[in-house]
């Protein structure tokens, strides 16, 4: 069995996601997704390109209205717009041209949804500050944001997304473009962040290993059903081959693991070109 990263202690919930169906262009994308996430809980949303990840965080986020079901925030239905939740998008369109540097970046998680230049003060200033320490940016503060490297630009989205002092952080696909060192510590950062804070964190990703030491927790998606709990007890054949409609063999070589189908029916799919989580 894999070795886990021992479970929070009892928290409450901050996000619950009751039979969720969301369809598009005629297509069933989430199919009756429930699961609830708690206080301070490391949590990967796990599956494939295509899977419906995004669709997920976009529901959560309130930009994408369920064909049917509830999302609840503690015990409120979710709102647009709800500051409680912080998000750091998969792709951010940062122009290496654009004078905006990291701090004025992150300082628009304060006031960025304001009309108005932002106004200046003692206090935003310290908290910017604080927030590029807390994440280990200070460094390049005055940097522009275009001109840093990929794990430098990721922190600083962090900053942005957890200077608002959010309960959850959603994250989508953060170590995509990243090398195996950046992504790690990126990694390590979430979970000092999530024990620290006391911030859930929810990040979505296509390979399962690099983030077996910090998940708490594992909601794994694939087409568009979920199945929700630790590693050991969601990543098996028998839970996977129910999700997926077809049989799916778990590997598990090194402390690695590797989800495997044979030969099966047309819906089918390739989880990942990696050699950690394939299908196909």
């Amino acid at each position: 069995m894999t070795a886990e990263r021992p479970a929070p202690p009892e928290q409450s919930v901050v996000l619950a996601l009751e039979a969720v169906d969301v369809w598009l262009s005629g297509r069933r994308i989430l199919d009756s997704v429930s699961f609830e996430l708690g206080t301070g809980e490391f949590v990967g949303l796990i599956g494939s390109n295509g899977a419906g990840k995004t669709t997920l965080l976009r529901v959560i986020l309130g930009l994408q209205r369920p064909t049917s079901g509830r999302v609840l925030l503690g015990d409120e239905a979710r709102s647009r717009g709800n500051r409680s939740i912080g998000y750091v998008p998969q792709k951010a369109l940062l122009d290496p041209d654009v004078p905006l540097r990291a701090r004025d970046l992150v300082g628009l998680g304060i006031d960025g949804d304001r009309f108005g230049m932002p106004r200046r003060s003692a206090k935003r200033a310290g908290a910017i500050e604080e927030m590029l320490h807390a994440v280990g940016a200070q460094h390049y503060a005055d940097a522009r944001v275009g001109e840093l490297s990929g794990g430098e630009q990721q922190r600083v989205l962090i900053a942005h997304a957890l200077i608002s002092r959010p309960r959850l952080l959603l994250l989508d696909e953060p170590l995509a473009n990243l090398d195996i060192r950046s992504g790690q510590e990126i990694i390590e950062l979430l979970e000092r962040i999530a024990k620290e804070q006391a911030v859930t964190v929810l990040l979505s990703a296509h390979e399962i290993n690099p983030l077996l030491p910090v998940m708490n927790r594992i909601v794994y998606l694939a087409a568009g059903r979920v199945a929700s709990g630790t590693t050991d007890e969601v990543v098996r054949p028998e839970v996977l081959s129910k999700l997926y409609g077809h049989h799916v063999d778990v590997l598990r070589v090194h402390g690695r693991i590797l989800v495997v189908s044979g030969p099966g029916s047309g819906d089918e799919e390739t989880l990942s070109a990696s050699p950690a989580l394939v299908v196909g």
